[in-house]
């Protein structure tokens, strides 16, 4: 079965068909670097995180690139309400959201342009749009004429008759309210370049469109992004490439958001919920499973409470692994995942589907453990494994060495702990069993739960 995506812009999910035999290209519209990230701009990274482990997996070369939003009108408003420059506002927050990925386990791009390196692309791609009738200076601002291009509106399902388009402050000039600025003309204070038609910065979506005709040339497979963003960003992102003559995105494929209360997760609501609060409350692996096991096109609502089902979801996951490498030894991950995960995965990146796989595979080698049956708990091990690998969910991949949440006070814990349970083995062997289950009832009260082993008690937190 070949992979299958559902595709923004014909409603269906089609085969994939990569452009170039052997590889897939994908860009994904990245960080807009105005605030430090909450976990819904963190879920569209882990989503295509999966995407491409999930190409790499099955044999493709992949060019993943990411863009950077350092310039933009919400950078510029947050330079004016700190009077911090836009640039240091836009470094150090493009660092926490690198942070925010490397925490959860994405692995990086092949290429992570920003905006601002690439002015001279956008200037070369504005002066081809004029010369082609598609776009016009006025008032030192470049618009491009919307009516000039037949199909914009076809990927959002809009039409122009009813089109409102967002607008910026200096927007001057325009023949028609409905034509979006590729250019805007520099205003006192601001950051500006020049340019054939003054100084000015860019737009938001020229920037997407000159960086993704760069980095993956004037065709690539896969365009993702939030569907926040699928107007006016990606509509006009098409509107400008394809004038330009480039065929630009052959797929593309949106996540779906993070939701509190029923509305998206956003600084401006002020619901937001930082990548760098939550990894201290809660473990990495725990979130990258919390927001990477739904579907990638289903709302996520946030809560506490699913945060703690996650958490209890992937410890059962984890508990299996562990007891079974107390017992066996070090098990190596499968060189294949099971048919049925990989149906699934196949399948628009179906990981509800292939999760049920694992967790399949975990009753089935938990029984086998209970059994003391060696062979099959240890072939469900490394069906585990190969499946966690692919996901980014392997325990014992080096990537979570040193992750854990409070790993700076774990080997405090486990002396205390190991302390209390050897008095509690003390007194079973002088057969004092009301105090050895009275210690472990107070350890139970605490949060731990303990298992006696071959190897000797051991203890986890209790999840339950």
């Amino acid at each position: 079965m070949s992979i299958r995506l559902y595709d923004t812009s014909t409603r269906q999910v089609r085969d994939f068909v990569p452009l170039v035999p052997g590889c897939v290209s994908i860009y994904l519209c990245g960080a807009t670097v105005q605030s430090a990230p909450h976990i819904g701009h963190i879920r569209s990274g882990l989503n295509f995180d999966i995407m491409q482990r999930w190409f790499a997996y099955r044999g493709y070369q992949v060019t993943f690139a990411r863009n950077v939003t350092d310039i933009d009108d919400k950078v510029i408003a947050k330079e004016r309400q700190l009077g911090t420059p836009w640039w240091q506002i836009a470094y150090e927050n493009e660092r926490a959201f690198n942070d925010g990925y490397a925490a959860l386990g994405c692995l990086p791009p092949t290429v992570e342009p920003r905006a601002t390196g690439h002015i001279p692309e956008m200037i070369e791609m504005m002066q081809g749009l004029i010369a082609k009738g598609h776009a016009y200076a006025a008032d030192g601002n470049v618009y491009f004429d919307v009516r000039s291009y037949p199909d914009y509106l076809a990927l959002s399902n809009q039409k122009l008759a009813d089109l409102r388009q967002p607008e910026g402050e200096g927007e001057t000039g325009k023949r028609d309210p409905r034509d979006f600025a590729m250019w805007k003309t520099a205003k006192p204070g601001e950051p500006s370049w020049d340019t054939p038609w003054g100084r000015g910065r860019p737009g938001w979506h020229l920037e997407c469109s000159a960086m993704a005709h760069k980095y993956l040339g004037p065709a690539f497979d896969v365009h993702g992004g939030g569907l926040d963003l699928i107007f006016p960003h990606h509509e006009n992102e098409i509107a400008q490439s394809k004038a330009y003559g480039d065929d630009f995105a052959n797929f593309w494929v949106h996540n779906a958001w993070v939701t509190m209360a029923g509305e998206k997760m956003s600084k401006s609501l002020g619901n937001s919920v930082l990548v760098s609060e939550m990894v201290r409350r809660w473990r990495p692996i725990v979130l990258r499973y919390y927001l990477g096991a739904p579907h990638y096109r289903s709302m996520i609502e946030y809560s506490e409470e699913s945060l703690r089902e996650a958490e209890a979801g992937f410890a059962r996951i984890e508990g299996f692994v562990q007891r079974t490498v107390e017992r066996f030894g070090k098990v190596d991950a499968a060189p294949e995942v099971p048919p049925a995960f990989a149906e699934a995965m196949d399948d628009d990146l179906g990981v509800p589907q292939a999760l049920a796989i694992v967790h399949t595979a975990v009753r089935q080698g938990n029984s086998a453990l209970n059994a003391d049956d060696k062979e099959n708990a240890v072939a469900r091990l490394a069906e585990v494994r190969a499946m966690l690998g692919v996901l980014g969910l392997d325990p014992l991949d080096p990537q979570w060495a040193g992750t854990e949440r409070g790993e700076d006070l774990h080997g405090v814990v486990d002396s205390l702990v190991r302390l209390v349970l050897d008095q509690r083995q003390a007194a079973r062997e002088r057969k004092d069993y009301a105090t050895a289950d009275a210690i472990r009832d107070r350890l139970g009260l605490a949060g731990l739960a303990i298992e006696d082993t071959p190897s000797g008690p051991r203890w986890t937190i209790n999840n339950q």
